[in-house]
């Protein structure tokens, strides 16, 4: 996942939000110390005590209350993330319900984190989830929202406090949502975000001994950074880390339906995205043709003013960002088809598709721009090892009609989220999560409680029964 610099310069005590899209500033922040840390993670411990002994009914009550506050605030919810991430105001929409839609699928497994009887001889075994304690959650940029509800819906649902951080970019929504859960009735302290840098508030949310969890989203750099500080604690992480997801077209697929379905899986949220399918793999016997039905829904990909709703593609995040990107794409690259993007102010990049060797950077290294290559291959088992040719596993697709060959190569590409004969990676109720350098653990999904708890295992023994006749004797 890529990410961005502070300007030259900048106050350090100040987090200052940008419209991606005006490059207008639209809010100041505080950016919190270490010491704001430290004080965050002491009153998070003192309200997680409180919130595990309540009654697991009373519990879930509370949280569907959030989703309830959540609920009646979406168009807010969703316009801030429309002025600071410069997502398409549709997109923010749904954005804004997921995390409703987490919160509530949350609260429905509060009352559902069963433990286990396990036969066992001489007394009864059972085992018991119990909350680790602070849960700390580093969301990043791309989906502000969605992502911190990943963390924060099931770790509270499981009996745990909530720190979170937000990326430097994108705090409002995170703090509005603090705001919505405290008038839902949350004690204080159960839930607190701390805008700040990842260097400071960041470092020091991830070191403090009070945290029992790391959970993180963002590059794969700094993942392991993380991941090795964690280690120094022995503390739990979950890591959600960056991609290079292939898109595989057979040449039985319906290509029509390819061809149109492949703009949405590269360019949604600009291409921002861990599971954007930007290594497109075409069976060469086809080649040619997806190219030709490639190339107009490229270009009918609306892209303009984020507010609009008929828009499909804003901005980037940042100039930063924005140069980044581009150092994928120099002048002399050979590109099969180039949109079009809004002049003057804002962070706009042009969708672009490359032809390119399997081995070139912009092949194999994470993007998170609007730019995908596409790739030509022979048959079944070259199509499985150009797709696995990448050092992540996050997402892919398979497009065919013969279902032997659609689970033969879903088993066989190394991805954590396949999908045939379509794009969708995510869904709140199915465990994502990747293989290799794409991350560690699982989240969403039917365990997702599970994964913020440990499990006690408790040995009840039961005295033998006695003969009375031997007792009277």
């Amino acid at each position: 996942m890529g990410t961005t610099r502070r300007p030259a310069g900048e106050d350090l005590h100040e987090l200052h939000v940008l419209n991606p899209a005006t490059e207008e500033r639209v809010a100041t922040v505080p950016a919190a110390t270490p010491q704001d840390v430290d004080a965050a993670v002491r009153r998070a411990a003192d309200a997680q005590r409180r919130w595990a002994g309540l009654a697991p009914g009373d519990r879930a009550r509370q949280l569907r209350r959030f989703a309830d506050a959540v609920d009646g605030h979406l168009e807010e919810l969703a316009l801030l993330e429309v002025r600071e991430a410069g997502h398409p105001v549709a997109s923010a929409r749904w954005e804004a319900g997921n995390v409703r839609d987490l919160l509530e699928y949350a609260a429905g497994g509060v009352e559902r984190l069963n433990g286990a009887q396990i036969p066992v001889p001489g007394g009864l075994d059972v085992t018991f989830h119990e909350p680790l304690g602070v849960v700390a959650v580093i969301a990043p940029w791309n989906f502000p929202m969605p992502i911190a509800a990943w963390g924060l819906a099931p770790a509270l649902a499981a009996g745990n406090a909530v720190v979170l951080k937000p990326a430097e970019t994108t705090p409002l929504t995170a703090l509005r949502l603090a705001a919505l859960a405290l008038e839902a009735g949350l004690p204080e302290g159960l839930f607190q975000v701390l805008p700040g840098t990842g260097p400071v508030a960041g470092d020091a949310l991830v070191r403090h001994p009070g945290v029992a969890k790391v959970v993180f989203t963002g590059s794969t750099t700094v993942g392991r950074s993380v991941m090795a500080t964690c280690a120094e604690q022995v503390k739990r992480v979950t890591l959600e880390l960056g991609g290079k997801s292939p898109n595989i077209v057979f040449a039985d697929a319906d290509i029509e339906r390819a061809a149109a379905a492949a703009p949405d899986s590269f360019l949604d949220n600009t291409g921002q995205d861990c599971c954007a399918r930007s290594r497109i793999l075409v069976q060469r016997s086809v080649h040619d043709r997806f190219l030709e039905l490639l190339e107009p829904a490229v270009k009918s990909f609306t892209v303009g003013d984020p507010t609009d709703p008929a828009t499909r593609m804003g901005p980037l995040i940042s100039a930063a960002h924005r140069e980044r990107v581009r150092s994928y794409v120099p002048e002399s690259a050979p590109a099969l088809i180039r949109g079009e993007v809004p002049s003057g102010k804002g962070y706009w990049y042009p969708a672009t598709v490359l032809a390119a060797a399997p081995d070139d950077r912009v092949a194999v290294e994470e993007v998170f721009g609007p730019v995908a290559v596409v790739i030509p291959f022979e048959d079944e088992a070259e199509a499985v090892r150009l797709a696995n040719a990448t050092e992540y596993g996050l997402s892919g697709s398979v497009w065919t009609r013969d279902v032997s060959r659609a689970l033969r190569v879903s088993r066989a590409v190394a991805a954590g989220n396949l999908s045939v004969n379509s794009h969708s990676s995510v869904r709140y109720w199915t465990p994502f999560g990747g293989f290799k350098r794409s991350g560690l653990g699982r989240e969403l999904g039917p365990g997702a409680l599970a994964a913020f708890t440990e499990t006690k295992n408790v040995f009840v023994a039961v005295d033998p029964l006695t003969d009375p006749l031997e007792e009277s004797q």
